[in-house]
């Protein structure tokens, strides 16, 4: 594809693509692959993504290892070597980094070099691209992988800027490691990332205090090294375990129960959750087909939970405290290694912020009540303004100059989650309206970069120069996207799927529900000469 020939612009591309993440590297790998012109703008300093900002204590992958990895090469997936069940952090990051050199990404790779703009040209069918440091360039296509859980949700708290310790937020944590011995340690919140640092924080600090808005569901990892033959066994049949993953609704290979928690005897229920629980991991949600589609049967997985928690905690008023009234797995379901444990530590306090919230923050600490609790350090575990926020905070322009954040002031709007009706030319890996993250986050990512690669094969292929979602088709795939979340129980509790976390954000289901049907529809619009979308 040629660019505007009268162009201003110093570069022109047939691809700019945002982020390097494991979304943006493979774009890149894919395209190149393909005889196009691609670049990479990256905001940090390196590869990985998500996996390069959260560095706090404990981050981990809650999809196990053997899974949570690439599949568009036997040859990388048969020959990288994981070290433990649950791959932390620091080991999924050397993988992103033996990525990029194995496939030499970084010549095309632009680091500290955030996208400030992006603007469709009407006349030369092309984007207007202008980075944080001033340089602006032009592409054919632009494709957005700003990932979904990577633009960091910082409350704004009274007073937070005259703290006279450190502040940490877990979503964009220093580079160096943090040393917390002997500290007095504030720990703003209770998901996942906070249910991870919490027990390495409390084995330093000298003592840390939790202060919990609303209590989270969590699920032993049984996390372990891999043993050799562990890995082998899965390698020796990689392509079937793949095969499984793509059948199932979130893209991971562990068994669903085909039957209702309601049609076994309760003995029967106690025993497969029981199974579950020891087992490990996410696969408790698969215990019965029916957890998240009928309250009854889910209160019979949560209550289960319950049990646990209060069997853990040894105080009967911080497990009470700890312990959920809500519909299991309609929040991200956490996965942990000692936290309701960690609870039972002289040197660790929770202190209950639903009914009474954080007042301000002084230089001292924290004011909750009228009381300040002092420390050295407040640690932000506050999450993040998931899906739609990485994209927000680029001033992306579409037809007649339409901004995006305007066109979703009122909640995401997506074909697909792939493409937005004004906006041609534009793509969103794991975008809002695509299942993203309610599924192992690397096969989803391959699928949509897989799609996007072909898509624009085929307008080079046909000349052309333009794709436009229509926007009949994109109302309708909103109201499907709206409708299936609907027969579930995902929108009954206040979770960042519905962007609650985030003050003022329009309460919009995001997520498509549902793998398989989802892989089915792209294949289809794209087997019907792209069915929904306007090409010129």
């Amino acid at each position: 594809m040629s660019g505007p020939t009268d162009s201003p612009h110093a570069a022109h591309f047939d691809a700019v693509i945002v982020g390097a993440g494991f979304a943006g590297m493979y774009m890149l790998h894919r395209l190149r692959g393909l005889g196009f012109r691609a670049r990479v703008f990256e905001s940090g300093t390196g590869v990985g993504g998500t996996w390069y900002w959260n560095r706090y204590p404990g981050a981990r992958c809650d999809v196990e290892s053997m899974e949570y990895s690439y599949q568009f090469s036997n040859d990388l997936q048969q020959q990288w070597e994981w070290s433990e069940r649950y791959a932390a952090q620091p080991e999924i990051l050397r993988y992103a980094n033996h990525v990029a050199d194995r496939f030499d990404l970084r010549r095309d790779i632009d680091f500290d070099t955030p996208i400030a703009s992006a603007a469709f040209d009407e006349q030369f069918n092309c984007w207007r691209i202008t980075t944080g440091t001033g340089r602006a360039v032009s592409a054919t296509h632009c494709i957005m992988a700003t990932g979904c859980l990577s633009s960091a949700n910082t409350p704004k708290f009274e007073g937070l800027e005259t703290f006279r310790g450190a502040c940490y937020h877990t979503g964009r944590w220093p580079q160096h490691d943090v040393d917390f011995t002997g500290l007095r340690v504030g720990i703003i919140g209770t998901g996942s990332s906070a249910v991870q640092s919490i027990p390495i924080i409390a084995q330093q600090a000298r003592h840390l205090t939790v202060f919990q808005r609303t209590p989270n569901y969590a699920v032993p990892a049984h996390n372990a090294p891999l043993a050799p033959e562990v890995q082998q066994a899965v390698k020796a049949n990689y392509g079937d375990l793949r095969q499984r993953a793509r059948q199932m609704r979130n893209g991971i290979a562990w068994p669903v129960t085909q039957k209702s928690a309601l049609e076994v005897t309760r003995e029967e229920r106690r025993a497969e959750y029981e199974a579950r629980w020891a087992r490990g991991g996410l696969s408790f949600s698969g215990s019965f087909m029916d957890l998240l589609l009928n309250k009854e049967a889910n209160d019979t997985a949560a209550e289960f939970v319950r049990d646990k928690i209060r069997a853990i905690v040894h105080d009967p008023a911080t497990a009470n405290l700890l312990t959920p009234k809500s519909v299991l797995s309609c929040k991200r379901l956490c996965v942990d290694i000692g936290y309701y444990e960690t609870y039972n530590r002289p040197n660790v306090s929770l202190v209950d912020i639903s009914a009474l919230p954080i007042e301000m923050i002084v230089p001292e600490g924290v004011v909750v009540a009228g009381k300040t609790t002092p420390f050295d350090v407040i640690i932000l575990a506050t999450g993040f303004d998931a899906m739609t926020g990485a994209l927000n905070k680029i001033d992306i322009r579409g037809i007649d100059g339409v901004p995006l954040r305007e066109k979703w002031a009122a909640g995401p709007r997506t074909y697909l989650g792939l493409s937005s009706a004004g906006f041609p030319n534009l793509f969103t890996i794991t975008g809002p309206g695509s299942p993203s993250v309610l599924t192992n986050m690397l096969p989803t990512i391959e699928q949509h970069v897989e799609w996007i690669a072909d898509c624009i094969a085929h307008l080079r292929a046909n000349q052309l120069h333009r794709i436009e979602a229509t926007l009949p088709a994109e109302d309708a795939w909103v109201e499907k996207v709206n409708e299936i979340a609907a027969g579930t129980l995902f929108p009954t509790c206040n979770s960042w799927y519905l962007g609650a976390n985030v003050p003022g954000k329009p309460r919009v289901f995001m997520p498509y529900i549902g793998f398989p049907p989802y892989v089915e529809t792209c294949n289809a619009v794209a087997a019907g000469g792209y069915t929904g979308f306007a090409l010129s």
